[in-house]
């Protein structure tokens, strides 16, 4: 009976890929194809040497892993789909065990290992359930190897079984740095929070321009939150590509607000939307970066005993560099430290963030100030924490949650204006 269909993603050496389809014969009776996405161009010459094999077919990738596993699904009639990843392979444990799930059962999940961290991955799926709950695309995560995590992180855990034995083996295990934080990011996707915590009510509010490749990984890292906040409110900037496009997409949910504006700067589009503001404090995210999924968990626990006087929380960045081909590369961790006065503000050596602002202090000195440097455009962030700290406190404490996307498209990267000309205008 042939009724998996099985795919194999994103393979990055021969000697892999060749094990991995040679170990699909320990299950040669149930396997109907292979379907082999986002390899090097040595595929053909490596499938040439495996013998015999069932029918194989070898996808470009397009740089959409989601959109092209949703499309190849969509058409698939067999009852399951396995899944396999680069180093896998299947090793002679398969042979003992059932490959299959009962009726109260969706999909059969492994654990992957690197150092120190555990993150689980779908194996065996219904296909009827893939077709009903399609992957995320691209432009909603921040890396292609999240897609098959958070996918996971939205499935009801009474249909998830985990493989009962070691089913999966790999070649090897890529443990770069890069990849290590990446595995370190996805393992938040199973944060289980028994006790989440209710108070104080926390909103995230987006500016967008021109972001069509990155907003959509920014908005859906809020509603990917373990715990989430009680607002997403984002305002488009008059872009002028497909952004707005993307953001519809999530109109659909009570919890986001969307509202639309003549290109103005972000200060005054952030300050369109101070008056829906319903939370006690709010995080500023720019459309470009993203959160950690447990990132409002470990805010609202620094919020839960926050002094009166304090206006803003802060803490570290996560920096990572948007190559040429796609892909992100793990720069490090900007460590915050605590600013008192203006001029540690002013001399602090890159943006302060993440930014928390209390509702209440942003919403008294009416929103952020529009100056005239570069007509209210530039370093709206330093402005406004400059004029909060002539009546508040701002508060350092130590943890990592927010992800800065450094790219070429950054409006600071292509704004020639320099420091000391908005220093002679700030007050």
């Amino acid at each position: 009976m042939k009724d998996i269909r099985v795919f194999l993603l994103s393979y990055s050496n021969t000697r892999a890929l060749q094990q991995a389809i040679t170990s699909l014969q320990l299950i040669i009776q149930r396997v109907e194809g292979i379907t082999v996405i986002d390899v090097p161009d040595f595929l053909h010459e490596v499938l040439d040497t495996v013998t015999p094999q069932p029918e194989v077919e070898y996808v470009k990738l397009n740089n959409n892993l989601g959109k092209t596993l949703n499309d190849y699904i969509k058409e698939e009639s067999c009852e399951y789909v396995l899944f396999l990843y680069d180093q896998d392979y299947l090793n002679k444990n398969i042979t003992e065990e059932h490959l299959g799930l009962n009726n109260e059962k969706n999909v059969m999940t492994y654990q992957y290992t690197i150092k120190d961290k555990i993150i689980q991955r779908p194996f065996l799926v219904r296909t009827c359930f893939l077709k009903q709950n399609l992957f995320f695309q691209n432009n909603e995560v921040p890396f292609k190897e999240a897609i098959m995590p958070s996918w996971l992180s939205q499935v009801d855990p009474s249909y998830v079984v985990p493989g009962s034995k070691s089913l999966i083996s790999q070649l090897s295990k890529d443990a770069t740095t890069s990849n290590y934080e990446k595995i370190k990011f996805i393992e938040k996707y199973q944060t289980n929070l028994s006790n989440s915590i209710i108070k104080p009510s926390i909103a995230v509010m987006i500016s967008n321009y021109n972001m069509v490749d990155y907003v959509g990984t920014a908005i859906n890292s809020c509603f990917l939150q373990s715990s989430p906040p009680e607002q997403i409110l984002v305002v488009d900037d008059g872009s002028t590509d497909e952004s707005y496009k993307v953001l519809e997409n999530w109109v659909y949910d009570s919890r986001f607000k969307l509202l639309s504006k003549k290109n103005g700067g972000k200060a005054r589009a952030l300050n369109e939307l101070l008056p829906y503001i319903e939370t006690e404090f709010i995080v500023e995210l720019d459309a470009d970066d993203w959160l950690d999924p447990d990132a409002i968990f470990v805010i609202k626990n620094y919020l839960r005993n926050l002094e009166e006087d304090v206006a803003v929380l802060y803490g570290n960045l996560r920096a990572w560099k948007q190559t040429n081909l796609g892909k992100l590369k793990y720069k490090g961790v900007r460590k915050g430290s605590q600013v008192l006065n203006k001029k540690e503000l002013l001399s602090y050596t890159f943006p302060l963030g993440p930014r928390i602002y209390r509702t209440f202090s942003l919403k008294e000195n009416k929103g952020f100030p529009v100056i005239d440097f570069e007509d209210g455009r530039m370093y709206e962030d330093v402005s406004i924490l400059n004029t909060l700290l002539r009546k508040n406190c701002l508060l350092y404490k130590d943890f990592t949650i927010y992800n800065v996307r450094e790219h070429e498209l950054s409006i600071t990267k292509k704004n020639p204006s320099t420091w000391s000309d908005f220093l002679k205008l700030l007050n």
